[in-house]
Order: C-alpha cells, then sequence, then structure tokens
C-alpha cells in the first residue's frame, strides 16, 4: 500500500528542531483523522505501513517513523485518529 492511498485529514501538526553531534533535522508530531468506513480502513492500513514506508523528500532523510497512538471509536460514526512521530535529517550537501 502507499502511503499516498488513504483518506485522512490533519488534525495537528507539530514541528521542532532536533539535533545530535553528527546530524541536525526537525521532529514531527501529528495527529491524523479518517472518518467514516472507508477511511477507517484506509487508516488501518496507514497505520500497518507507516514504519516500513521508502519515504522520498528531496533533502531530508526520514530516519525514524513511528504510531504512537490510535484511538478507534464506532459511535456515533466510525472513525480513527492516529498520533504519529517523524525524525527527518538534512541531507549532507
Amino acid at each position: 500500500m502507499s502511503l499516498g492511498d488513504w483518506r485522512g485529514q490533519i488534525l495537528t501538526h507539530g514541528e521542532r528542531p532536533w539535533a545530535s553531534i553528527t546530524f541536525s533535522g526537525t521532529s514531527h508530531s501529528l495527529a491524523l483523522l479518517f472518518a467514516g468506513d472507508e477511511a477507517v480502513a484506509a487508516g488501518e492500513r496507514f497505520v500497518e505501513a507507516l514504519g516500513e514506508h521508502e519515504f522520498s523528500i528531496p533533502g531530508q532523510l526520514v530516519a525514524d517513523a513511528a504510531i504512537v497512538e490510535v484511538e478507534h471509536r464506532l459511535v456515533p460514526t466510525p472513525r480513527l485518529v492516529v498520533q504519529c512521530r517523524m525524525l527527518l535529517l538534512r541531507e549532507a550537501d
């Protein structure tokens, strides 16, 4: 599955600088909402695929992408809220 095959909405996005002795970049946290049966199914595929996805972001290396929390609700309508974090490192020039 491609991560582009989802029907989600970004609820929140946070970004902060990140650095180690040898690398620098940014840490991102996202909350994604998948509402409705089809969207929830797509969100479940997103959760399954994120950790193994090969990202292609010019000038960036995705060092880590992880699901932090998943919340399912069925009432009053199906919805899935996914919290994830990503660490992006700047590629050397």
